[in-house]
């Protein structure tokens, strides 16, 4: 029998307390093993902040959105410092044997530099962004893309009442998986993704003849992390950084709705998403996969593979080595985006 940890870290995500909740209940069924949730991230093992985890504890909270353990960007390892030894009086303080990090690339960053250095974890994905390696697809994103697909299917109406340009602005750092796939789903006529810089002329163009051929609207879906190409565009950069030295983004829909209004005189709107593609209740996709990362991390932990993470690989849930997922970002996929461009304008 043994004691297992479990902490979210990093944004919250829809889906965050099925795996929790599943992770109980698959320990509880096998050999009755006990478990205790860290508070806030790292943050929480940093100060030995916890509760119990129990099936009273983690019952009804399936359909729940956020976390019952709360999150934060907390880095043990920012500025230099090394929280391991922290991190580790505070588990052998709490009995713990095994630590079930749940989160994206720097959570489980961390949980990869702490299995070199000898504590055992087992890591399940946590991204909206869908951009973590290693895994087909990660919960929280089918939720995410349904919540800008409805807000795309209203600011149709309103774009089409008022003959408007619609900016909008959605998640996606690295990766444009969301936009790209509400994008389609909700009839965009323009799609800019980070792994394609953009042309503002030809963005303009675009709309330009979509107009001329009849439609007086039109929807552009952004990501957040998308760029203009070198020397086409001046736009603002933020100096703000987390505790993983990621700047702060957002803002390339506002810069959008300016340049796209000034250079075609159409009426421009933005639409800035941002947290609210994170909150609410899961979609049943999103439910069923962290329900099956739960119980999968449980049999890794239970098993004793340590420095693993579970994933999913076509239909199957599978263990794949922290540092094979950890290796590069999972970025869109050409073909799809190639998809979507047929149905631009």
């Amino acid at each position: 029998m043994a004691r297992i940890g479990l902490l979210t870290g990093g944004g919250d995500c829809p889906g965050l307390n099925a795996v929790i909740r599943a992770v109980v209940r698959r320990g509880l069924a096998g050999e009755g093993h006990s478990f205790v949730g860290f508070r806030h991230g790292w943050a929480g093992v940093l100060a030995d902040d916890a509760i119990e985890l129990t099936r009273e504890s983690t019952a009804g909270i399936l359909p729940r959105g956020g976390t019952i353990l709360g999150t934060s960007r907390t880095n043990p390892f920012a500025d230099g410092q090394d929280g391991t030894a922290s991190i580790r009086r505070t588990l052998e303080a709490r009995g713990v044997h095994v630590l079930i990090p749940i989160g994206g690339e720097d959570t489980l960053g961390v949980a990869l530099r702490l299995h070199g250095a000898g504590i055992p974890v087992v890591g399940v994905p946590k991204t909206i962004d869908n951009d973590l390696g290693g895994t087909d697809v990660t919960f929280g994103f089918q939720t995410a893309v349904q919540i800008v697909t409805d807000a795309i299917d209203r600011l149709h109406t309103t774009a089409e009442s008022h003959n408007r340009v619609m900016v909008v602005e959605v998640m996606g750092r690295h990766a444009g998986w969301i936009a790209t796939h509400a994008g389609i789903a909700g009839g965009a006529d323009a799609i800019l993704v980070p792994e394609r810089p953009f042309s503002i002329d030809e963005v303009v163009a675009h709309l330009r003849r979509r107009h001329e051929r009849g439609p007086n609207f039109s929807i552009v879906v952004v990501a957040e992390g998308a760029t203009p190409r070198e020397g086409t565009l001046q736009t603002h950069e933020s100096t703000a950084t987390d505790a993983f030295g990621h700047v702060r983004l957002g803002g390339i829909g506002v810069t959008l709705e300016r340049e796209i209004e000034q250079r075609t005189g159409y009426e421009s709107r933005v639409t800035i998403l941002g947290h609210v593609q994170r909150g609410g209740t899961p979609v049943a996709y999103d439910r069923v996969l962290a329900t099956r990362f739960g119980v999968g991390a449980m049999d890794a932990a239970a098993g004793g593979r340590f420095g693993v993470m579970v994933a999913l690989r076509s239909t199957d849930v599978v263990e794949v080595s922290l540092a094979e997922a950890l290796r590069e970002p999972k970025l869109l996929d050409p073909a799809l985006y190639e998809t979507a461009q047929l149905f631009f304008g």
